[in-house]
This record gives structure tokens, C-alpha cells and sequence, in this order.
């Protein structure tokens, strides 16, 4: 349900605050580790029974597969995974594109096929063009699991969602509008257009603001960086040149929120225009204590990688299927739930102020 009075946004935060392109794949003899499996069809989501009790393999083979691969925030995440691995005996290791296209992952995926690995972790670029190779990785008994931005959910057996999409979503416009006194044009500065995670956002950002106590507000452009710095400066810019009243900015995105904040702290707009989103503390603490930007949210991206981490070995392992309801546990994190979907949250994002952005250091 959304959240619609100030007073209940305020108890949020508090809370919160304490938390196709698609290639066919060319079959490649002797590389299948299950060829049984891969006669039938099966792509092994969840065909299996799952065995709670089973003990963690050793020797598991995790690669991570990010959007790409000079990503200062997925760089977080894939450390902090392969370091787990580490915890029960397994080894991971990192490799992706450096840029952020469509179709970038697919060669990494037939190439991880090729080398046998027990699980691909994935943050889809797009949700479909991947597909193709991630279904014969499935065929051959590898595990899929999506972080941090989904694939199509038959094209993999988990996702490890950050947290609620809806909660992302609308949180960003609640805090925005707080923020500006519920008046005025804004912008959102995205992504890629068909990154899975920052496209369900604005949708519920969208719909947020068809709420009654944001009549006064006007979502004027969506504009897209590419997830690359130079691009999401220019599009700040851009922003500014054509909507030079414009009152506040959502970038979902850890590479567009520091863009923005780096263009708007050189700027004659500093301290009249409001930049809220999803960033690292490391990233933005400058731009917090020199009052570009007053708030910003985001989870641990350390535990994100974790969490994946675990979830593909516990699948790989046989503990867990990716059936709704199944349990299994994370390490230090805890036990954690499958949702509908194979879905798995993490836990509730945090924002990031003067008051506490001293305390975390990611």
C-alpha cells in the first residue's frame, strides 16, 4: 500500500534507516555436466527435490557476471561475494564487459559454459537478451542467479532482490518530495532504458506520483547515462539547460547520482536544485558535507554479494531448488526465505545523511 502521509513517510525512513539479441548457443562436446539433463530439455529450475540438510560442497566453481566490469558499485558487490566463497570452501571470480550494451554478456555466459562453472551469478543488462545462453547454462546443470538487476524469470533460478522494488520506488519520490515541498518539475537520471532494476523503479516512481499530495509536481523527463560518467554528466547538464527551473533529480543509480553531483556541485544550481537517489557513502560523502546533496539511500551492496554468494551455493548444492517457500542460510546473515518467483530480498535499504554517513565506509 502506498505510503501517503508525511507522517508515515517519516516512520519509513526511520525504519529504513536502521536497514531478441539473445545468440543461440552452439553445443560444445565433453563441456556438459549433465547430458542427461540437457536430452530432456530441462533447464533445472527446480526440478529436483531440494535436501535442507545437505552440507555446502566443496571445490564449487562461482563466476559473477556483472553489468560491466569497471562498475565501481557491482565491483563491491562481486568482492564481497567471492569472498564468501572463500567462507565454505568454494572460489568465484569476476569477468564482464566493459560496457554496458544489450547483448555485452552473452559471450561471457558461453565461455563460463564452456568452463564448467557450478553457478553464473548474473546483473542483467537486459532481461531477455541473455536468456538464450543462461537456458543452456541451466541444461547443463549450471545455476543461475540474478542480482541486483533481474533476468526473465525462466531464464534463471534465483533473484537477490536489494530490497522491495516497490519500497525502492516509491521512497525515492517520498523523500524527493519532502525534500522540495511537494512542488515543482523534477527528472529522473537512469541508467540504461532496459535495466531491469532502475525500469521497475520508475514505474513505481511513476505511480507515486499520481498520488494526490504530489499534484504540484511534474515528472518532466527520464533521461539515460549509461550507467557511464561522462554520459551521466552530460545528461545532468542537458537537464539543466532545458528545464533550468527544474526543482529536484532522482538518479537510481550509483554512477548517475555521483555524475549529477559532481555537475551540480561546480554549478551556480547547487544548494536550489535537490539531488536524491541511490549511492555509496565513499562516493558521495563529499557531496554530502559540502550540502550538494542532503540524503541519499542504498543497501549494503558487501551483503548483496554475500547473499548471492550463498544462494548459489546452497543451490548448487542441492539444499534449495529455488521453489517459493524454500529456506536456507546465509552465513553471518542469517536464515533467509525464497519469495514468490524465486525472488529473495535482501533487507531494507538505508539513507544516508550528514548524521550517520561517517558510520559506513563501502
Amino acid at each position: 500500500m502506498p505510503i501517503r502521509t508525511a507522517a508515515r513517510r517519516r516512520a519509513a525512513v526511520t525504519a529504513a534507516t536502521a536497514c531478441a539479441l539473445a545468440v543461440a548457443l552452439t553445443a560444445c562436446s565433453g563441456t556438459t555436466k549433465d547430458s542427461a539433463r540437457e536430452d530432456t530439455g530441462d533447464t533445472g529450475a527446480a526440478s529436483a527435490e531440494a535436501n535442507p540438510d545437505a552440507p555446502l560442497k566443496k571445490g564449487l566453481k562461482l563466476a559473477f557476471l556483472p553489468k560491466q566490469i569497471n562498475n565501481p558499485y557491482e565491483k563491491i558487490v562481486d568482492e564481497a561475494g567471492i569472498k564468501a566463497a572463500g567462507e565454505y570452501g568454494a572460489t568465484g571470480k569476476e569477468v564482464g564487459p566493459s560496457d554496458a550494451s544489450a547483448s555485452s554478456q552473452v559471450s561471457y555466459i558461453n565461455t563460463l559454459i564452456q568452463q564448467r562453472q557450478d553457478a553464473i551469478l548474473i546483473a542483467a543488462n537486459d532481461p531477455n537478451a541473455v536468456c538464450g545462453p543462461l537456458k543452456q547454462a541451466m541444461k547443463k546443470n549450471i545455476k543461475v542467479v540474478a542480482y541486483d538487476s533481474d533476468t526473465a524469470k525462466d531464464c534463471r533460478q534465483l533473484f537477490i532482490n536489494q530490497a522491495s522494488s516497490e519500497q525502492i520506488g516509491r521512497s525515492l519520490v517520498q523523500h524527493l518530495g519532502e525534500q522540495i515541498g511537494y512542488k515543482g518539475k523534477i527528472a529522473i537520471l537512469s541508467a540504461t532504458q532496459n535495466a531491469t532494476n532502475q525500469n521497475t523503479w520508475i514505474e513505481f516512481m511513476k505511480d507515486e506520483l499520481k498520488q494526490p499530495e504530489y499534484k504540484d509536481m511534474r515528472l518532466v523527463k527520464v533521461a539515460y547515462g549509461d550507467d557511464a560518467d561522462q554520459k551521466s554528466f552530460q545528461q545532468t547538464q542537458g537537464l539543466m539547460q532545458a528545464y533550468p527551473d527544474l526543482k529536484g533529480i532522482i538518479s537510481p543509480t550509483t554512477v548517475g547520482i555521483a555524475a549529477a553531483a559532481r555537475y551540480l556541485g561546480d554549478s551556480s544550481y547547487k544548494g536550489k536544485v535537490v539531488l536524491n537517489g541511490l549511492g555509496t557513502p565513499n562516493q558521495m560523502r563529499k557531496y554530502v558535507k559540502n550540502d550538494t546533496v542532503e540524503q541519499f539511500s542504498l543497501w549494503n551492496p558487501e551483503e548483496l554479494g554475500y547473499l548471492g554468494s550463498y544462494a548459489a551455493a546452497a543451490l548448487a548444492s542441492g539444499q534449495i531448488t529455488g521453489a517459493e517457500g524454500e529456506k536456507f542460510t546465509a552465513g553471518r546473515l542469517g536464515e533467509y526465505t525464497i519469495g514468490k518467483d524465486g525472488e529473495i530480498i535482501l533487507g531494507d535499504p538505508t539513507v544516508f545523511d550528514k548524521k550517520n554517513i561517517d558510520k559506513f565506509d563501502f
